[in-house]
């Protein structure tokens, strides 16, 4: 997990760029850099997802933690590693990819809802819990969770996380928060999602540190 707190001690967001081609990547990865984003997740629905990740990696692998979100198989691992990618975010908790994104020496996260779900992924290998969706979830929900869990585990709730919503969660014991169609959405442009990054910026800076 230290290797994840690495990247998320920064600015405690996961960039996720569903939908993005590989043409657009390098410009929109260069402002969220600039802005302080240090993992850039792209959705495996995306298009050329994997193109995306190889050059996203080769641009900026010393200075982000890039990976693939959606990985739903063993074989999806392998193919995000030999992209280049070193995370693998998931909207499921399955001990198969979990285990196969550890023997590559990949961070992973991937999706759970429920204490049994998540200790499960934890016990697995996983370096932090992804909590999918962020709309079922709500700060209570995240709050009951934190109560049981290690006081080290990385929570990240994710789906509709909106600027405003960050207050709530942020006091329930989130730890970070994979931002997506607030953040980023294909066809926007690069003024647009630079705005979207600054507002989730001066969100978290308005929060208190831990």
């Amino acid at each position: 997990m230290a290797m994840l707190n690495q990247y998320l001690t920064p600015l405690p967001f996961i960039a996720i760029l569903r939908g993005i081609t590989p043409e657009e990547s390098i410009p929109v990865v260069e402002i969220l850099i600039e802005l302080g984003f240090r993992i850039i997740e792209v959705p495996l629905n995306s298009s050329k997802p994997l193109d995306s990740i190889a050059a996203i990696a080769k641009r900026f692998g010393g200075h982000l933690l890039i990976g693939a979100g959606t990985v739903l198989s063993v074989d999806d691992v392998t193919r995000v590693h030999n992209a280049g990618g070193q995370l693998i975010v998931m909207p499921h908790s399955d001990g198969a990819v979990i285990g196969a994104a550890k023997r590559l020496n990949m961070i992973c996260t991937p999706g759970i809802t429920t204490p049994t779900e998540g200790f499960a992924a934890l016990a697995a290998g996983a370096d932090g819990l992804k909590l999918f969706p962020a709309e079922l979830l709500a700060p209570p929900v995240v709050k009951a969770l934190r109560a049981v869990f290690s006081s080290d585990t990385i929570m990240i709730p994710v789906g509709g996380i909106a600027p405003d919503a960050l207050a709530g969660f942020w006091k329930a014991g989130a730890t970070a928060f994979g931002l997506g169609s607030a953040l980023y959405r294909p066809g926007m442009t690069l003024a647009d999602m630079r705005d979207n990054a600054a507002t989730f910026v001066r969100s978290m800076g308005s929060l208190p540190h831990r």
